[in-house]
Order: C-alpha cells, then structure tokens, then sequence
C-alpha cells in the first residue's frame, strides 16, 4: 500500500513528520522531559464575543480543566460535526495545556505539528521542550490540541484488530509496480481502507477537512478566552494556519507557520516536489555520511545513489524477512529512509539502517518504519495518524486515478529522482472510490486584512520544499519570509548553531514583542 505523498509534520520524527524521532531516540537510547506543576480544576473564561444564536454553545462554552500528569492541564471543547448545521450533532476536540511560567502571559499559543493526522495533544503533552523554547513556554500558555478526526478527539477509525492496519502499511503489492495488476490491488486496497473506515467513522469521515478544522479553531480561540488567534503551525499545520487566517483575518493575532504547504499546489507537484527533496536530502546525507559512525558507503555521492536504487530494486525481487515475520520490501525501506531525513541530528540512524540492511537484517529499517507510523512494539498504534492522514488527504485533495495519467507522472518522478521518485508514484490510486468526494479546491489563500503573518522556509527542506515557502509568503496579502539555509523539516527550535538561533530569534521576538523583521533575516546564508 502508498499513500498519495510523505506526511508533511514536524517530528522529534516531528509527529506527522514532530514526535516521532523523538521516539527514535527512546527505541535506540533514552531521555525524559520534566515541567513545572500545573494548578488543576481551573476554568478558561470565553470571550462572550457576539456570534449567530445557533454557535453560541461552542464560542460561549467554558473549559473546566483537569490535571493530566507532566505538570498539564486537559480538557475537551465541543464543535459542530457537520459547519452547515451547527444545530446538529457536535464533536469533541481534545486539548492540553502548559500554563505560562511568567506571571503575566501573553495569552494562549495554539500549536499544531502537521500531518495530516499528527497529534498536537501528544506534542506538546510529550515533547513540549522540542515544539517551543522555553521563551514561548515562559510567555504563552502553549495549548496542543488533536483536530476533528484526530487521536484523543472524536477520532477517525478504520479498523479493530491492527493486523488489518499492519497489512495495509507494511504489506508488499504482487506483481510488477506500474502494471494493470499492481494498480488494480491498489485500488481495490485503498477501496476496501476506505469502506472501513466509513464503516467505523461513520458521518465524520466527511467531515475530516482542513475548512472545518480551521474553523474548529475560531472556536477554541474563543473558548480559551483570546480576542486573536495566536497560532504556531508546522509543515500541514501551516495550510490549517492559512485556511484559518483566510476564513477569520481580523482574529488574527500573533501566526508563525514553518516548512510550508502551499494551498495551490496539485497532489502530482506535492509528490514531485517531495521526490526532489528528498533525494537533495538523500545525497546531502551521503556526502556527510563518512563522518558518521559505521557508514558503510565508501564511493562518491553519485555511486552510492546507484547502489541505495540498486538496493531498493533487490528488496522488490527479496524481501528481507524480519524477527516479527514482516518483510522488508522497497516501500516500508522508502519511509524507513524518509524518516529520519526530516531532522540532520538523526542522520546517525540512517548510517545505520544501511549498514543494518548491508548485513541482511530489517531490524532498524522496522524501528524507523514504526517510529514513522506511530507503531508499538507490540504491534498496536499510538494514535490513528495513518488513518486521519488518509481521511484528511482525501477530502482536501482531488487525486486523478487515470492510469495513462498516473504511468506519466510516475516516469516524470523517475526522471527527476531517480533513486526515490518511483517509491511516490501512483498517488492517484490512494483515494480510489472514496466513500467522501473532495471539498477542498487548490487556490491562494491571502489572508486579505489579516495580521502579519511569519512564513519560515528552509532551503533544503524535503517534506516542504523552500519555494513553497517562497510562493506563500507573496501569495499572503501580509505575508512575511524568513529563511533558513540548510537541510531538514522546518527550522524553529531545531538545534543550537547560529542559524538556528537566527531563527529562533525572529520567531521569538514575533510572539513575545510583534516585532516583524524589516526584511528577511536569511539565516545561514554565507
């Protein structure tokens, strides 16, 4: 099975590729975060803000808070199921909290790690110290919250035993790639995903896009009490944080969005420009690779190009069986090496995912894949990103499921990534027969009287490529750029080079004072 294109979300393996290098980490290390004591039993006081009869049960809700452990606060909020009759049934959305540790905060900071699918509860529950620096954290209450068909809220679900879920991830297709065959169990595949999780989602399956998840979060911004939306979003978290300031630009408060999604692009120039990336990023990696402990790749760049498509062809023809009894095709080694491409400090794993496959093993190529799709050990899920990912994808992007269409597209991305582009074609099968018809179109978003908004681009992005960055940043009416020279998803809180600081700084003195710079910083740049 594929999905349409790699997930766009900041990972520690920024969740949604932020939490899951982080998890990584664990697997093959070790490490704990510590907070400070949150009160509990307290309440958020809404805005009262005047709005329409029939949503004044979400804008006008009170929050009652409990203490979750870690020095956290959690609660629910209720929305709409269905935008176009809010008098309907309703929905909850789950949320976290860290109170400001200064005693006059600036107000809530919402934060959102991307995706689609990625859980913002658990970002900021679990890894708070790697969504935000401790000058956010100091300053803003940081509140992560799981969007409508997302982990703790009410939840999109396409399964109940995760063997089904294994199967549909992990499972290798029969036949040759590209062939009638192949595509047909695709499709049927991705037919079969689909009437599951209709099946065990029922209505909400319909429900799960971005235009309503943004307008969940007008809802939430009043709830919690905040005049503007005050708003971080990473990688997919930045089309939410642009639909938002679309749909609400005069409650725009204080928004940073970071490794950007741009809204006009077609799911074919998402994948191309991924497959790009990502092999930039590959080789990128294999030129700092004899640095690192254990490489085992001795040739120049372009020759261990060769032998990583060589590689990946023999695992088509030989799957390498691991411990678990799952094999070890071409598509889970393609995420396995994906993964830890999002962030240059995990570059380690994959010198040793090669040298582990090089010795005939799977094991660390499973640790990555697992790690990437928020799989347990013992083989159940963390959260059901996979299957919001998919629910998500599939409303806000049309997918074209001609096979003289999608066989050109897959020499295209041959041609412009020949190592990795191959692994992201024939997107157009991943929605096939979709219970739910797509209700997003591609456009600009321009934000038109909205607040500033910053927009941080890394040059060498491979999730979310630098000219899209670039493009949103003049398609946004108020639209401000900041760029970060270097290789990885996003560049905010990242690592400790003066790059990264350059960064940091911007994005701090952003929240903290409204400073937007007078020009782009361009951090990094020699």
């Amino acid at each position: 099975m594929r999905s349409a294109s790699p997930r766009t979300a900041r990972r520690p393996a920024r969740i949604g590729v932020v939490a899951a290098v982080a998890a990584v980490a664990l697997v093959l290390s070790g490490c704990a975060s510590t907070f400070l004591p949150a009160k509990s039993g307290s309440t958020s006081s809404p805005t009262n803000e005047k709005v329409a009869a029939d949503l004044a049960p979400y804008y006008h809700q009170v929050l009652s808070w409990t203490s979750c452990g870690s020095g956290m606060q959690c609660t629910y909020a209720k929305v709409p199921l269905d935008w176009s009759k809010p008098s309907g049934s309703t929905i909850k959305l789950a949320l976290v909290r860290h109170i400001a540790t200064d005693g006059h905060p600036l107000g809530s900071l919402l934060v959102n790690p991307g995706g689609p699918g990625a859980s913002g509860y658990n970002l900021i529950k679990q890894s708070l110290s790697f969504a935000v620096d401790s000058t956010l954290s100091k300053n803003y209450t940081i509140v992560g919250f799981d969007p409508r068909g997302v982990n703790k809220s009410t939840a999109v679900k396409c399964y109940t035993n995760p063997k089904v879920l294994d199967n549909f991830i992990y499972g290798i297709p029969k036949g040759t790639p590209g062939s009638d065959a192949w595509i047909t169990e695709e499709e049927q595949e991705n037919k079969q995903f689909g009437a599951d999780c209709e099946k065990y989602t029922g209505a909400l399956l319909g429900h799960v896009d971005t235009v309503s998840a943004a307008k969940d979060m007008d809802v939430l911004r009043a709830a919690l009490g905040d005049k503007k939306l005050n708003y971080l979003g990473y990688s997919y978290g930045t089309l939410l944080g642009q639909t938002y300031a679309n749909l609400f630009p005069k409650k725009t408060g204080r928004l940073v969005l970071d490794g950007v999604v741009d809204p006009t692009v077609t799911p074919f120039q998402l994948d191309e420009y991924q497959a790009v990336g990502f092999e930039d990023n590959l080789k990128a990696f294999l030129a700092d690779c004899p640095k690192l402990k254990d490489c085992p790749f001795t040739g120049t760049v372009a020759q261990s190009m060769t032998e990583i498509r060589g590689l990946l062809d023999k695992l088509d023809a030989s799957p390498i069986r691991n411990s678990d009894g799952r094999e070890l095709g071409s598509e889970t080694m393609f995420s396995a090496i994906i993964f830890p491409l999002y962030n240059t400090s995990e570059w380690q794993y994959l010198a040793d995912l090669f040298d582990d496959v090089d010795n005939g093993s799977a094991r660390v190529a499973f640790i990555l894949a697992d790690a990437y799709n928020d799989r347990n050990t013992n083989g159940t899920y963390q959260d059901n990103e996979t299957e919001a990912f998919n629910a998500i994808n599939c409303l806000d992007y049309p997918s074209d499921p001609d096979v003289t269409t999608m066989r050109t597209q897959a020499a295209e991305l041959n041609k412009v990534a020949p190592v990795l582009g191959h692994l992201m074609a024939y997107g157009g099968t991943s929605c096939y027969d979709w219970p739910y018809k797509p209700t997003r179109t591609a456009g600009a978003l321009e934000a038109k009287g909205s607040a500033p908004i910053l927009v941080v681009g890394t040059t060498d992005d491979p999730a979310t490529p630098y000219a899209m960055a670039v493009h949103v940043s003049k398609l946004l009416q108020n639209g401000h750029l900041i760029t970060y020279h270097g290789n990885g998803h996003t560049a905010y809180n990242k690592n400790k080079t003066p790059a990264d600081e350059c960064v940091n700084t911007a994005v701090d003195n952003f929240f903290v004072h409204g400073t937007v710079p007078k020009t782009d910083p361009q951090c990094g740049a020699s």
